[in-house]
């Protein structure tokens, strides 16, 4: 070869490096598609209203459009495993982490591990439960709701069976002695519509979704399954106030991302996350309907985590509560 070739293709590759170049700078910045943030349970609950509340902030933030996916199933964990099995680095997961860590203790086969296939970015607010019932069921306390369902049939709405607001209504049984049935749905909003309309007499569900139709009338308060009571509806009493000491329970939204989503982008987005969460606006909105912004960096975050599923694995394996 000579001198003049061996030079012209070294140039020629040196060119095709440098153009090469500003490409691969661009393929590993994060983000530099569009960021998808799927819910995996269906409108209108209290993980979708948190989703569409901080998307159009964190898309101005990321500079990428942020798109609210709802993918409802299996309590949650049928959009858990679409996030754990994409590989674009930009489908993250907002759910209620509480209710993530207790499906391996109810699910016997479950596609993925929750507990290592995905990690943690931000805890973002934690709304009670509610414990609820349709007008017409002639009960203002828990111990009387308890006594009637020991005479009559109750029938029990729960967003999935396995879900949250379903361990806690068992925790409640377990500690009263209640007898009632449980109604599965695929989603908080469903079960609500449901009891509103009399097919179900019972419902444990989210504040931030409930709350509206306890101020309408729609449904009636007996307790709410925070340590103290609300201040949106300070005349309802707490469950640990009518007998069952210590009782708390509720649904907790956070940020989850993918094992394959780099470090620095986890770190980046729970930045963005607890400045979203203060902004006054959103705040506000949370706060009127019962919700309390929680922010947990990942590592504290990992830790509740942890603590969430050994008390509640307790609890489904005292119900005997197993699901295939």
């Amino acid at each position: 070869m000579s001198f003049t070739r061996r030079h012209f293709l070294a140039a020629t590759g040196a060119v095709a490096l440098g153009a090469a170049a500003p490409a691969l700078r661009a393929e590993a910045a994060w983000p530099n598609r569009n960021v998808r943030l799927l819910v995996p349970y269906p409108a209108g609950g209290s993980s979708d209203i948190i989703a569409r509340f901080v998307s159009q902030p964190l898309a101005e933030a990321l500079k990428q459009n942020v798109i609210v996916d709802n993918r409802p199933g299996a309590n949650g964990n049928l959009g858990a495993a679409m996030v754990v099995q994409s590989d674009d680095k930009h489908t993250l997961l907002l759910c209620d982490v509480g209710a993530l860590v207790i499906s391996p203790s109810v699910y016997t086969k479950l596609t993925f591990d929750p507990n290592k296939d995905l990690r943690g970015v931000s805890m973002l607010a934690y709304s009670p439960h509610i414990l609820a019932v349709h007008p017409s069921v002639q009960v203002n306390t828990l111990p009387e709701l308890v006594a009637l369902s020991k005479k009559e049939r109750l029938n029990f709405a729960v967003t999935a069976m396995g879900s949250a607001p379903h361990v806690a209504g068992v925790a409640v049984e377990q500690a009263t002695g209640a007898k009632w049935e449980y109604v599965p749905y695929k989603g908080g909003s469903q079960a609500i519509t449901d009891t509103i309309g009399g097919q179900t007499q019972i419902i444990m569900n989210g504040m931030l979704a409930t709350l509206p139709h306890i101020q309408s009338g729609k449904l009636k308060a007996i307790a709410v399954s925070s340590r103290a009571r609300m201040p949106q509806i300070p005349n309802v009493p707490t469950i640990a106030e009518q007998g069952v000491t210590g009782f708390e329970s509720g649904t907790w939204q956070g940020l989850m991302a993918p094992n394959n989503l780099p470090e620095d982008a986890r770190q980046r987005l729970a930045k963005e996350m607890a400045r979203i969460m203060n902004l006054p606006d959103v705040k506000a909105k949370l706060n009127e309907q019962g919700a309390d912004v929680v922010l947990m960096p990942p590592a504290e975050l990992d830790t509740f985590l942890a603590a969430e599923r050994k008390r509640w694995a307790e609890v489904v394996r005292k119900g005997n509560i197993r699901l295939d």
